[in-house]
């Protein structure tokens, strides 16, 4: 048996491609305690890929000269880049969304994964289940439309922080609309009046 190789692979590639019975998933390295080790240390762990280094109880101890009273504060280093990397490397996207002549709602947003699908489409279900048969069009704000707002269909692609609203279809009334609405019962065609009985002579 003849194997080819067309890259750098190791004896541990080469066996789980001949067993295919592995799978290997994203990890995100996380290194704590980083304030009581040297800066070359943390210098050399944060460029390693797929890490981040931060430290959950960085105690600094401060006093003021004139008051001699000693304070203890407890810092939370590079915590913001651990959720930041966290949500790219899971593929979550927050979309806010906005009611009619409204605001839109910034404090709840709905999370969505762009593994499985990130659409109008994927947001209208997540929303309601029965919303994608009744919209009509919807509405974009963001980095993922061309213009603000943008007309969008169900198959348009959602990016992180956009705003949506959905514009819903409208039930058709019976009769026409505005003033051309009849209010009364009589029927629309002269051929469908009754009949009166002819006058007497």
């Amino acid at each position: 048996m003849i194997v080819l190789f067309r890259e750098n692979a190791t004896v541990d590639d080469f066996i789980d491609v001949i067993e295919g019975n592995r799978k290997y998933i994203k990890c995100v390295y996380v290194y704590n305690k980083i304030d009581v080790v040297g800066i070359n240390d943390v210098d050399r762990l944060a460029r390693q890929p797929n890490s981040i280094v931060i430290s959950c109880n960085l105690k600094a101890r401060m006093a003021n000269a004139k008051t001699r009273i000693r304070s203890c504060f407890i810092f939370l280093l590079n915590l913001d880049r651990l959720l930041a990397k966290m949500w790219d490397e899971m593929g979550l996207v927050r979309v806010y969304s906005k009611p009619q002549g409204q605001q839109p709602d910034f404090d709840e947003p709905f999370v969505l994964s762009s593994v499985s699908g990130c659409t109008v489409e994927d947001f209208c279900n997540h929303v309601h289940r029965t919303l994608v048969k009744d919209m009509k069009y919807a509405l974009v704000w963001g980095t993922s439309a061309r213009h603000n707002p943008q007309n969008c269909g169900l198959s348009q692609h959602l990016e992180d922080e956009d705003v949506v609203q959905v514009v819903k279809k409208k039930e058709r009334e019976e009769g026409g609309r505005g003033r051309f609405k009849s209010h009364s019962n009589a029927p629309a065609r002269i051929a469908d009046r009754e009949k009166k009985a002819p006058l007497k002579q």
